[in-house]
């Protein structure tokens, strides 16, 4: 099979003309590094960065330094500046982005009002889709303000990758629903006419709501409504122009995944519903791939030659007894005498180091096996998705021994990630699993 297109990162990360990277992929995959990482190379590469993440983990300020993330771009210390850039960071504070659209986009005393609305405040804490929808608001935000020339976007860790994209379009559904309709209707009804006309209606239905609600978060929702009205055709606005701004061409999509099967099952299928939102995908950042110190072993022959140890253990002793057993001959438990330990006969230290010493080594060659079994498997997962995918650049980023907790560690995958080296499957000695020959890098495990 010919090699895939490589993902040469670095162009990416220098072009001017790229604004914004997003992160987006099944969770766990490491995308949160993945952003990190990305956005320490472009400071350091000449480009002023901010990394917006939503990730709940805490791992990103650790890696970064920073005592505390929050909704206000902090600047990262530590960052190589010579080359005329910096970085900011910052995490998702979901309901103050909300608590910050009110206060912009309504008066004084409305702004109040909704954000003492107990409605609001469930709404605001943990509506579904209002974290994504936020992450939106957010990025729209920090692109307006033109502080930055790269925004690095790490998406929020949903159930799936695609609700980073759905959230306005059901935001705007939620807000245009039947629901929210009826409940504005008596404020968009004038005169004592058209009010008394509703209210036959209005009343069996708020009845009915009463009951499933409850009275009290009815008449909650209701002043949420009449509070919101004005402010309902801002979300959308908003929300249409930052979907907008993620298909213009300044913006780049990078897919990121583990090479799992349900990892690249999701990338496949995000892939698919980039090219039909007409989104700009950059390619597929393939994370945490396992290496080999000697990949031309192969594993069945790292179990023969252990198997071969096994047996020269097995059959390679001393003379022992083949004739008769003499009663009184010692026992072959009994511990060695001085005299037999220090001439070398019997259990002698030296056979007994030789001993270990093949041990440690048909060990060590089973866990060579193992991994070059995880090896294949990984490499026929990546060559299906690239079956269905041939035109995906990738890049492969080598698994690391540890945890990644420094701005050392996030430069080690940024140096990874820029190595867009196109992986050649290579043969093994077993035609029905073919071994690929990953990014060289650390062993691990």
């Amino acid at each position: 099979m010919d090699a895939t297109p490589a993902l040469d990162v670095d162009p990416l990360l220098d072009d001017p003309a790229t604004r914004i990277i997003v992160c987006c992929g099944a969770g766990g995959v490491g995308k949160t590094t993945t952003a990190a990482a990305l956005g320490v190379r472009a400071a350091e590469r000449g480009r002023k960065v901010v990394v917006l993440t939503i990730d709940p983990a805490r791992r990103l300020a650790q890696s970064m330094g920073i005592d505390k993330l929050d909704n206000t771009p902090r600047r990262v210390k530590g960052i190589d500046e010579t080359a005329g850039g910096e970085l900011s960071a910052m995490m998702l504070d979901m309901k103050r982005t909300f608590d910050e659209i009110v206060e912009t986009h309504a008066d004084a005393e409305r702004a109040r009002a909704i954000l003492e609305n107990p409605f609001y405040q469930s709404l605001s804490a943990g509506f579904a889709g209002t974290q994504e929808y936020m992450a939106m608001e957010k990025l729209g935000q920090l692109r307006a303000r033109d502080e930055w020339d790269l925004i690095v976007v790490d998406t929020p860790p949903s159930r799936s990758a695609l609700d980073f994209l759905d959230a306005p379009k059901r935001l705007g559904s939620f807000l245009d629903g039947k629901f929210i309709r009826v409940l504005m209707a008596p404020a968009k009804v004038g005169g004592r006419a058209g009010m008394k006309f509703l209210n036959v209606g209005m009343s069996m239905m708020t009845g009915t709501l009463s009951k499933l609600m409850g009275g009290q978060l009815l008449r909650d929702v209701q002043t949420f409504v009449a509070a919101m009205d004005t402010m309902f055709g801002g979300f959308r606005t908003r929300a249409d122009a930052t979907y907008r701004l993620l298909q213009a061409p300044g913006t780049a999509f990078l897919v990121v995944a583990a090479p799992e099967r349900d990892a690249l099952r999701e990338a496949a299928y995000f892939v698919e519903r980039l090219a039909a939102e007409e989104m700009p995908f950059a390619g597929l950042v393939l994370n945490r791939v396992h290496g080999s110190g000697a990949p031309q072993l192969s594993a069945e022959r790292a179990l023969a030659a252990a198997e071969n140890l096994d047996e020269v253990g097995i059959v390679d002793q001393g003379a022992g007894n083949a004739g008769v057993r003499d009663s009184s001959a010692p026992s072959p438990t009994a511990e060695p005498t001085p005299d037999e330990t220090s001439d070398g006969q019997g259990g002698s230290e030296g056979q007994s180091g030789t001993r270990t010493v093949e041990q440690l080594t048909a060990g060590l060659l089973r866990l060579h096996a193992e991994r070059m079994h995880a090896l294949a498997r990984e490499q026929r997962t990546r060559d299906r998705f690239t079956a269905l995918h041939p035109e995906v650049p990738v890049t492969e980023v080598a698994a690391l021994p540890g945890d990644v907790h420094d701005l050392a560690g996030l430069r080690a995958i940024a140096d990874r990630l820029a190595a867009h080296e196109a992986v050649e499957p290579v043969e093994s000695d077993r035609s029905d699993q073919p071994v690929g020959q990953p990014t060289p890098g650390p062993p691990v495990g």
